[in-house]
Parts: C-alpha cells; structure tokens; sequence
C-alpha cells in the first residue's frame, strides 16, 4: 500500500517541525518563536487531518482498523503540541525546544499508525 498525500505532507511538517526546533535548541537559550510556529503548523495539519478524515468517513471510505483506536490516536495527538507549547511559554530555558522538538518527532509516529488504521496494512 502507497503512502496517502495527507501522510507524506505530515510527514514532511512534522519533519521541518523537528529540525526547526532542534536548531532552536542550539541557537538560543529560550524557546525560539519559529520552533513555536513549527508545532502550531503540526497542530493545524492535524486539525485538517481530522476534518479530511471526518469528512472521507462519511463519504463511505471506511477505516479498516478500529474506529475507536482511529480517533483516539489523532485526539492524543492534537493535544501534545498544546501541551508542549504550555510547556515552552511556562519554562523559559534551552531544553523547552527540545520538547517542541519531540512534538513532531511524536505525531509522526502516530500519524503513521493512524495511516495503518486506516489503510489496515504496512505503509510502503
């Protein structure tokens, strides 16, 4: 089974999300703005993501795994960057990027296993 389109743009959101934060992490000694930016992007692909799937659901392309598990991973996963961007604003310090940097790190994973819930197979 090929990769979705909504896949591959995560992927590569989640992916600039990461390396805009871990350059944050080197560059500055606070929670940069752009890394800021990068996880509020991977928070509005997922809002997107969710209304497409939402909308793929009704118009009859089934999931083929557990509903439940479908939207239990991508409800999880639109609450970490607001979690992380809690974190960066409330600790003023280096490491807050990392955190915004595991953000896309993170959803990646999940978006992949939302992918294969979906799809009920292995992406290739």
């Amino acid at each position: 089974m090929l990769a979705s389109g909504f896949f591959i743009a995560g992927a590569v959101v989640c992916a600039v999300s990461v390396i805009v934060a871990v350059v944050a992490t080197f560059a500055r000694d606070y929670p940069d703005d752009i890394a800021i930016l990068g996880v509020a992007a991977v928070e509005l692909f997922l809002i997107v993501y969710g209304v497409a799937a939402g909308i793929r659901q009704a118009g009859g392309d089934p999931v083929s795994g557990e509903l439940w598990e479908f939207w239990g991973y991508l409800l999880t996963a639109l609450l970490i960057p607001v979690l992380a961007f809690w974190w960066a604003v409330t600790d003023k310090t280096r490491w807050s990027n990392l955190v915004l940097a595991a953000v896309g790190a993170t959803v990646f994973v999940m978006l992949f296993r939302m992918e294969q819930i979906w799809h009920g197979g292995v992406l290739a």
